[in-house]
């Protein structure tokens, strides 16, 4: 076999074993008691691994809740302190990045750090969409007169962050998808 197909079928058995690899999305504490999320290690963004000792909160400031959202008043609590705060690291952690490449997560970084600076007006559930049957109104009453049983209430499968652009005027809408995942409910693309 000649050198150039050697060549060739090395390169061709090299492409076909390449495999892409997620980035590894570190959280970082700084000296400050601030969460950094990161792909680099946390001594490269002056930050550690574990947390610091707590820190006693500013007069007037919002304590931060921490750990995961064990239902969805706590998830909108923490997005909305990290919209208060202009704080995308904060929005980070409460998003899921399971599964998400270097390059994805650089890019849903950087349009949750747009997000945060923008002014908040609301966050709202968005609800499934039910599957009507087509049926007469009149055919929802039970034989014996009385009304049927209402439906068992549906959670929110997405957040719609309403907000303006820099001008104070311009709507914006964002809608995440909402994901439990290990227990914790999270936000998603």
């Amino acid at each position: 076999m000649s050198m150039s197909k050697c060549l060739l079928v090395t390169v061709l058995l090299a492409a076909a074993a390449w495999q892409p690899v997620a980035a590894q999305v570190r959280r970082c504490t700084t000296s400050e008691g601030m969460d950094i999320y990161t792909d680099r290690a946390c001594p490269d963004v002056g930050a550690v691994e574990r947390p610091p000792e707590p820190v006693a909160p500013r007069a007037g400031a919002k304590e931060r809740g921490g750990g995961c959202a064990r239902n969805l008043r706590e998830l909108v609590q923490e997005i909305n302190g990290a919209f208060d705060a202009r704080d995308a690291n904060r929005l980070a952690g409460v998003y899921n990045w399971a599964g998400m490449s270097g390059s994805a997560a650089y890019a849903a970084l950087e349009r949750l750090d747009a997000l945060v600076q923008q002014p908040l007006i609301g966050i709202y559930p968005v609800m499934p969409v039910e599957r009507s049957e087509e049926a007469p109104p009149e055919s929802l009453a039970v034989a014996d007169g009385s009304e049927p049983p209402p439906r068992p209430r549906q959670a929110p499968v997405a957040l719609r962050v309403e907000q303006t652009l820099a001008n104070g005027s311009t709507p914006s809408r964002t809608v995440f998808g909402l994901q439990k995942y290990f227990g914790c409910w999270w936000i998603k693309g």
